[in-house]
């Protein structure tokens, strides 16, 4: 492959991303966790669109495998990182909220030495040799043909993607129901990562619509973390940890305060629920119109 073809620029820099921020996030760093993580979903984005069959399926596996080891660090990372803007309230319950802050760094403690074991396993410059090699074998058309085959193909995924977004936010309706708005969330990642992969293909600046889906997603995701404190919470209280009654009643009072930001937090996604379906419809006309002018 030539530096110039934007496919292989896509699958470099994705690559580039995760080796620069793995090794940190190795020793623990908060930030370098979520950057991995990230890294390890955008290459998955890539990998339909620059490998194809068992050499495809085998590469997310790997990739897959270390999503999954640095996401549940990456959550309780979040979990701890709520807790310590809560502290800033005098309104929230001290006691309650350092026993949980306790107990959800020791849980880390534990997830931070399964990820590590995870990652030391990981031949991370191997991995990256194996999926540049795929992405050379599946790309040996001319270029120019080969970089408009991907992105018609990378729109026709959008399309998809837009739909089964549509599909999530009508299911979800209009009244506050927490599993059905993380569907939402998840279904607004998967296409924002698809339009990110477009609009490099494409080499356009244009950037609204990612930008859009990216507070959509930062609003449902901060809605969902709320909600796995309050599952955590409510682990703790039901436990052989249990906390004393008062301290008890403490937990009671925060799970109420989280509740009532996720509903502030509902408020605000009904009022971008609108642009997010017509994002939904603009992706997949684009797609009708392709398909129709290769018809």
């Amino acid at each position: 492959m030539v530096d110039s073809h934007p496919s292989e620029m896509m699958i470099r820099q994705r690559l580039s991303a995760l080796a620069r921020t793995l090794p940190s996030a190795s020793t623990g760093d908060v930030n370098a966790i979520h950057q991995a993580r990230v890294a390890t979903r955008r290459v998955r984005a890539a990998l339909p669109i620059v490998t194809r069959g068992c050499r495809r399926r085998k590469l997310k596996k790997s990739f897959t495998r270390l999503t999954r080891a640095l996401g549940g660090v990456r959550e309780l990372d979040v979990a701890i990182l709520t807790l310590d803007e809560l502290a800033s309230d005098p309104s929230v319950p001290g006691e309650g909220l350092q026993l949980l802050r306790r107990i959800l760094q020791e849980e880390r403690q534990r997830f931070h030495a399964e990820m590590t074991g995870t990652v030391q396993h990981v031949d991370l410059e191997r991995l990256q040799r194996k999926t540049l090699a795929a992405a050379e074998r599946a790309f040996e058309d001319d270029s120019d043909q080969s970089d408009l085959k991907h992105l018609r193909s990378v729109v026709k995924r959008a399309g998809k993607r837009a739909l089964a977004l549509q599909a999530a936010i009508e299911n979800a309706g209009n009244i506050y129901l927490a599993d059905r708005l993380h569907q939402v969330r998840i279904a607004v990642k998967k296409l924002r990562y698809v339009l990110e992969i477009a609009r490099e293909l494409s080499r356009s600046r244009a950037s609204a619509r990612i930008r859009m889906l990216k507070n959509a997603q930062d609003l449902l995701g901060r809605m969902h973390d709320f909600e796995v404190l309050i599952t955590r919470i409510r682990a703790l209280q039901g436990s052989d940890r249990a906390p004393t009654l008062k301290v008890s009643a403490d937990l009671d009072r925060l799970v109420r305060r989280l509740e009532t930001e996720c509903r502030q937090l509902h408020v605000r996604y009904m009022g971008v629920k609108k642009k997010l379906l017509e994002l939904c419809d603009y992706v997949t006309a684009a797609d009708n119109r392709q398909a129709a002018s290769a018809a």
